[in-house]
């Protein structure tokens, strides 16, 4: 499923990037964990891992894992409680062709070093199929606990996308609020394609022309399909304005799939309750207007799970595969 192959139109990156973003074409993903917690902040996490190898078996073209420190209740959900860099060493030894996404690491909460040092090594141990998103974070309750300060996550989050760029360059010189690498050394490894693909979320607290010029992608939030599309129409005229080649765009989906494949969308947090015509529709739409990637989250999905996947891979991801 995942090819080293060119993306005409998208500058190609690594395995992964170019696996799932193709112009004009929207390929499909699962946010992890997949199961229903709806009920419950905390997943279980049970047969986690069999998921993500079913989800690669039935040719979902990725998973996303996401970046939740702590356990905030204001928030409302633990993510899938391991920390990403770590579940990302684990998946690369446990899966072989799915992309290994996260959406998005939260830069200004940690060292750029850091991050740096550990997605090339998860790219590097999954052969290429790293995607990185990038965030500057949105849960004020977290930055006094690392003693930092939120108000300035901005600024923070460029210099920590800058100092991760370059990482990727041979014994790089640089100053930076994060750091001052200097004499002759390195770090290593370096990514596969000699760069991490960066997609910036949403806005990251930055001017939108600058998320257009440097992230290789747009993680954006879903809307209704007439204002996403004027939203990704800006992104690409900023894009084009930069004098830059196209650049990809993804959003989430929450769904619950409904048992009746002709049921009509009722609308939940983020996404739809719906039969998978219409789902099928809307992602037609969706590929229609410009984004690329959709990354479904069954959070809210009531049908068991393995049940949920086999019927998309049967009845949808034949019109979005590779």
């Amino acid at each position: 499923m995942l090819k080293d192959c060119e993306a005409k139109g998208f500058q190609p990156i690594n395995r992964g990037y170019n696996a799932v973003f193709r112009p004009n074409r929207l390929s499909l993903g699962l946010v992890v964990p997949i199961e229903n917690y709806g009920w419950n902040p905390v997943p279980t996490l049970l047969q986690h891992l069999e998921r993500i190898q079913l989800a690669e078996e039935l040719g979902f073209s990725a998973v996303w894992l996401r970046d939740v420190p702590f356990n905030v209740p204001s928030f409302g959900d633990a993510g899938q409680t391991y920390d990403p860099f770590v579940y990302l060493g684990f998946l690369a030894g446990q899966t072989q062709h799915i992309a290994l996404g996260v959406a998005s690491i939260i830069l200004p909460l940690r060292h750029p070093a850091h991050v740096a040092k550990a997605a090339a090594t998860a790219d590097v141990l999954s052969g290429g199929r790293l995607i990185l998103g990038v965030a500057s974070g949105d849960r004020p309750e977290e930055y006094p606990a690392l003693n930092l300060p939120f108000g300035d996550r901005g600024t923070r989050f460029r210099e920590s996308f800058d100092y991760i760029r370059q990482m990727s360059e041979t014994t790089p010189v640089f100053e930076n609020s994060y750091g001052s690498p200097s004499g002759g050394m390195d770090m290593l490894p370096k990514p596969t394609a000699g760069k991490l693909p960066l997609l910036i979320t949403g806005g990251s607290q930055q001017d939108p022309a600058w998320v257009a010029q440097h992230g290789d992608g747009w993680m954006t939030y879903p809307r209704n399909t007439a204002l996403q599309a004027q939203v990704i129409r800006d992104w690409q005229g900023r894009v084009t304005a930069a004098g830059l080649p196209a650049k990809p765009v993804m959003q989430p989906l929450y769904i619950d799939l409904a048992e009746d494949p002709d049921a009509a969308p009722l609308p939940l947090h983020l996404g739809f309750r719906l039969g998978t015509n219409h789902l099928r529709s809307h992602l037609k739409a969706l590929e229609s207007i410009g984004v690329n990637h959709v990354a479904l989250n069954l959070r809210f999905n009531r049908a068991p799970v393995e049940t949920t996947l086999n019927r998309l891979a049967d009845d949808v991801l034949p019109d979005f595969s590779q």
